[in-house]
């Protein structure tokens, strides 16, 4: 009988479109260097602004994936 044991790294990332963009460009970046992404949790969402405008969308992120056996 195995258990399954997950380790959780944070990571930030960042989208001009939107938060959920964030989101995705950070769980696809995650995605492509980890085996077996299970899910994340957003902790921090902020945003940059220029000229008054938002410039860009962030977020910090806690990422939790399952080690290999």
């Amino acid at each position: 009988m195995s258990t399954a044991v997950a380790k959780v790294i944070e990571l930030t990332a960042a989208s001009p479109k939107s938060i959920e963009d964030a989101v995705e460009n950070g769980i696809r970046r995650a995605d492509s260097t980890l085996d077996q992404v299970e899910g994340a949790w957003i902790q921090e969402i902020k945003c940059m602004v220029k000229n008054g405008k938002v410039a860009e969308w962030r977020v910090n992120m806690k990422v939790t994936f399952l080690l290999k056996e």
